[in-house]
């Protein structure tokens, strides 16, 4: 329970965040634009300020004793940040989606309706030791007519902080309000609490973060959420997967960048072509320093693999681990999917059209690949400029979120003297 005080200081803060947001909703793209240009100026011009705030927080993480995967998430150096920047003005590219007609037509009486997209309101959002979620919700929230209230985590507390002040020193600039940008970072883990209860001011909440994380918000929170999932993801290598394309494919979906969402976590392969694949892909994996937690039957190929356990099968790595296994058919495979998935990103390596189409159709996941490295499914890969987070539910929105997913819709009615006969 919040006390009373504190709710009234956290109330006052989102209150001007809903006040924001009105004069977002109308704001022109012209003036949004002008906005996001001035935030990828203020993070190139204090990039100095923003990497000394972040070697604060990773010197804490590491002090704490953060994962790797964690601190690699947390960590802005210059060419991170100036990537950031880039991903801001590639949501400059994008079209307004705020006023965008998505059905209309005329009555039989005469009435016109049209259905038109408009902003959701005050996103709330809560992650840990990732600050370029910061940026990038911001950026997506303001072209799409959004405020944000932000709940970046106690790891990412100093960088954050720095971050949030670009922001709204960057709307101010613009002439917009910088209310728009609010964080309850500074009060913890009560912030984050009235956050996520609080009806009256917030219209939508996005998690992102560990399994646990996104639980205790789905569970705690009095705000509609839209869940984004943990990525235990999954490729497999059916009898008929050319050998150069699965070294690749699993080199790359498990290597490039192991700490995110779409990283691989599990990799299947045929039994038919286990000795075939399994030397040059482990091969491979292994010179870049990946652990294998490997079955019975893999372990004959590698008997000095770590065994893997039932653990193993249900984790996010995020790390150079990899759970590998030995299925029977393309039957098994699906299987021990649907058992195992969080429903984020799974693919087949394959040159059967058969075995590619089942896969295609019978995978319940937010993204389905055939013969692609999993690190596609992005927001900036997907032409969104940025993503909020990729959503792992079927209400609202699925996949990465950019800017149509933070809007909803309403109904514009015009008649002339119509009444209802």
């Amino acid at each position: 329970m919040v006390h009373a005080d504190l709710a009234h200081v956290l109330d006052a803060r989102l209150a001007a965040a809903k006040e924001a947001s009105r004069r977002l909703a109308v704001a022109t793209t012209a003036e949004k634009d002008a906005a996001l240009g001035h935030v990828a100026r203020l993070l190139r011009d204090r990039a100095a300020e923003v990497v000394a705030a972040n070697a604060d927080d990773l010197a804490a993480g590491r002090e704490a004793g953060l994962s790797s995967g964690l601190l690699d998430r947390l960590r802005l150096d210059e060419v991170r940040i100036d990537a950031l920047a880039a991903a801001v003005l590639d949501v400059v590219a994008l079209d307004d989606p705020v006023g965008e007609t998505v059905s209309g037509r005329s009555l039989p009486s005469g009435v016109r309706i049209d259905q038109v997209r408009v902003p959701l309101g005050v996103v709330g959002a809560i992650y840990e030791a990732r600050p370029n979620v910061t940026v990038d919700i911001a950026a997506l929230a303001l072209k799409s007519g959004n405020a944000v209230v932000l709940r970046g985590g106690t790891a990412a507390e100093r960088t954050n902080a720095v971050l949030v002040d670009v922001l709204r020193s960057a709307y101010d600039a613009a002439g917009l309000p910088a209310d728009a940008v609010q964080t309850v970072d500074d009060y913890g883990r009560d912030g984050a609490r009235h956050l996520m209860q609080a009806r009256d001011y917030v219209d939508v909440l996005i998690p992102r973060g560990s399994a646990g994380l996104i639980r205790a918000v789905v569970e705690e929170a009095k705000v509609p959420v839209i869940e984004t999932g943990a990525g235990v993801v999954h490729m497999f290598l059916d009898e008929s997967a050319r050998e150069d394309w699965a070294v690749e494919l699993v080199h790359n979906a498990k290597v490039q960048r192991p700490s995110v969402c779409n990283a691989l976590e599990t990799l299947l392969v045929h039994r038919a072509a286990a000795e075939r694949l399994l030397p040059a892909v482990l091969d491979r994996l292994e010179a870049s320093g990946v652990t294998v937690h490997a079955d019975e039957r893999v372990r004959a190929f590698r008997p000095e693999a770590t065994p893997v356990t039932e653990e193993d099968w249900a984790t996010e790595h995020m790390s150079l681990d990899l759970s590998v296994g030995i299925v029977d058919s393309l039957d098994d495979a699906l299987a021990h999917i649907r058992r195992y998935s969080t429903k984020h990103t799974e693919a087949i390596v394959t040159n059967d059209l058969g075995n590619a189409e089942r896969f295609l159709n019978e995978v319940d996941a937010a993204a389905v690949m055939v013969n692609a490295s999993t690190r596609f499914t992005d927001g900036a890969e997907f032409g969104f400029g940025a993503e909020v987070g990729i959503s792992t539910q079927k209400l609202h929105a699925r996949g990465p979120m950019g800017l149509p997913e933070l809007t909803s819709t309403k109904w514009i009615v015009r008649g002339a003297g119509h009444v209802r006969a």
